[in-house]
């Protein structure tokens, strides 16, 4: 029986035919001289040039290579997923195929995190992309993220990170959720940081990223916000918005049959369709809350996924 691995690279390859030999060249010429025990685990996302050939052509000659061929395009977030769960390393690197992450950063992140930490993030500071197009609105949403999921990152679109195991066999990635993966694991407990790394120009190709991406971004943040507040007790946020909602329309409705009583009419008046539309969406809302209660125990339940996390379990001293 082989040893198990010390780290798996995970890299998501679409349309890369051309950087594809260089970046295996960099990462092998970053990890074979650090003594690592290591694997290559590169995802062809269903890219329609050569890129499937390449890999192919590769792996024949590079041992530490681990080549993973999706049926078609399904994205970023899906590729990243192949390749966690087919990774085998203690510890699990992911980057971009565009040369524009540099491999030689590897090290320095594994470093920080045999420091204690669960998750380090790397910090593109010195970003090789244009301010307009790119980073204007990343600052944006780096800030949009931090605020919102409260894990403060400069840098949350740099694919250049370094996770324990542990962390991302805890998550499940589904939308454009690779972006999240450090307020997701914040939300599991983990302990994260982030350094400067490396950014340089891309080489070949252009960039896979439209004006979509935003959209599809801002979905995923709702997503990743109502997950961090709500994932064991959504009736707290269904519920308080019911109850608010019934409570209102209790109080239109008195107050229009007060006035009723007294003689005056109330059948043209805007507050009493306001007080009826109050009412049902407010017992709407309250069974949204039960329904999603009893979603959260079939999710927790089905998967035997605790709602809580042990980072380890001291027992006479020793660490269990």
């Amino acid at each position: 029986m082989s040893a198990p691995l010390d780290l798996s690279v995970v890299v998501p390859l679409y349309n890369e035919e051309e950087s594809l030999p260089h970046l295996v060249e960099q990462l092998l010429a970053a990890l074979r001289p650090s003594g690592e025990r290591f694997e290559l685990v590169l995802v062809n996302d269903g890219s329609s040039d050569r890129t499937a050939e390449v890999l192919e052509r590769l792996s024949q000659d590079i041992p530490e290579l681990v080549g993973v061929l999706l049926r078609k395009n399904y994205g970023q977030t899906a590729a990243m997923a192949a390749g966690f769960d087919v990774a085998q390393g203690e510890v699990i690197v992911s980057l971009d195929g565009d040369l524009q992450n540099d491999p030689a950063d590897i090290p320095m992140l594994l470093a920080k995190l045999r420091e204690g930490y669960d998750l380090v993030s790397g910090w593109r500071h010195q970003r090789q992309d244009a301010a307009l197009q790119r980073k204007l609105p990343s600052k944006i949403a780096n800030r949009l993220i931090g605020r919102v999921t409260g894990v403060r990152l400069h840098d949350y679109g740099c694919s250049l990170k370094a996770y324990r195991r542990d962390v991302l066999s805890d998550m499940r990635l589904y939308g454009e959720l690779h972006r999240f993966l450090p307020a997701l694991a914040f939300i599991e407990g983990a302990r994260i940081t982030e350094v400067k790394v490396n950014h340089r120009a891309r080489q070949f190709g252009s960039s896979k990223y439209g004006i979509d991406r935003t959209f599809r971004v801002l979905m995923d943040l709702l997503t990743v916000w109502f997950m961090k507040r709500f994932l064991t007790r959504p009736m707290y946020v269904f519920g308080f918005g019911g109850l608010i909602a019934i409570l209102l329309s209790l109080v239109a409705s008195s107050y229009l049959l007060a006035v009723k009583l007294m003689g005056g009419d109330i059948a043209n008046r805007p507050l009493l369709t306001l007080a009826v539309v109050l009412g049902l969406a407010g017992i709407q809302l309250f069974c949204f809350g039960l329904l999603g209660e009893l979603q959260i125990r079939t999710y927790h339940e089905s998967q035997d996924r605790p709602i809580y996390r042990i980072r380890e379990t001291l027992r006479g001293g020793r660490d269990a």
